[in-house]
């Protein structure tokens, strides 16, 4: 039985968004994003977080009408309750220097060279994402790092799959689309 219910993670920049829409696109499922639940709206974005309940309860009305879904990016530290909920957990893992890369150019598409730029009104805010994101690799400074998220995973009930390297978004599709499970190895929410 092919899951119904796919949660997709790394580190920021390792793609899980990208791959989250194309699975969504391959197979008509539902396309959330953690970004979407734990940031409330603002201008510039990214700056007030919504209340754990909130999310949650977002999730949670999202899932409760449809019974296929993906939903990307991390809810280590907030969305345990979601667990139950999962099939499969697919976990990406990109270079660091290539996650980087990434997210230079994301964050310049968004925002324009000249807003990030010494001097710029977002350069402040541009090289503390890239100091934390950074650190996801090297360390413990911050919530969200590789040990946490290593350890997040061990505790899981459901299968994880774990995609490593710089993968194109179409083997990623394929290898997460080969994923079949036994009877009784999805979990049901």
């Amino acid at each position: 039985m092919r899951p119904r219910r796919i949660h997709i993670t790394g580190a920021s920049g390792s793609g899980t968004t990208t791959l989250g829409r194309a699975l969504a696109a391959e197979t008509g499922a539902l396309h959330l994003d953690t970004d979407d639940v734990y940031w409330l709206p603002t201008d510039p974005p990214f700056h007030q977080k919504r209340p754990i309940p909130d999310r949650l309860a977002l999730l949670e009305d999202a899932f409760g009408r449809t019974d296929r879904w993906l939903l990307t990016g991390s809810l280590i530290g907030w969305g345990d309750p979601l667990i139950p909920r999962f099939d499969l957990v697919v976990f990406l893992i990109v270079p660091p220097a290539l996650r980087l890369e990434r997210l230079r150019a994301r964050e310049v598409e968004r925002y324009g060279a000249a807003a990030l730029a010494p001097g710029g009104p977002m350069h402040v805010a541009y090289q503390a994402f890239l100091d934390w994101a950074e650190a996801y690799d090297i360390g413990t400074q911050v919530s969200r790092n590789r040990q946490a998220h290593e350890a997040w995973l061990a505790r899981l009930p459901c299968p994880v799959l774990r995609i490593e390297g710089d993968t194109t978004v179409e083997d990623r599709v394929r290898r997460v689309l080969a994923v079949r499970l036994r009877e009784g190895q999805a979990w049901r929410g």
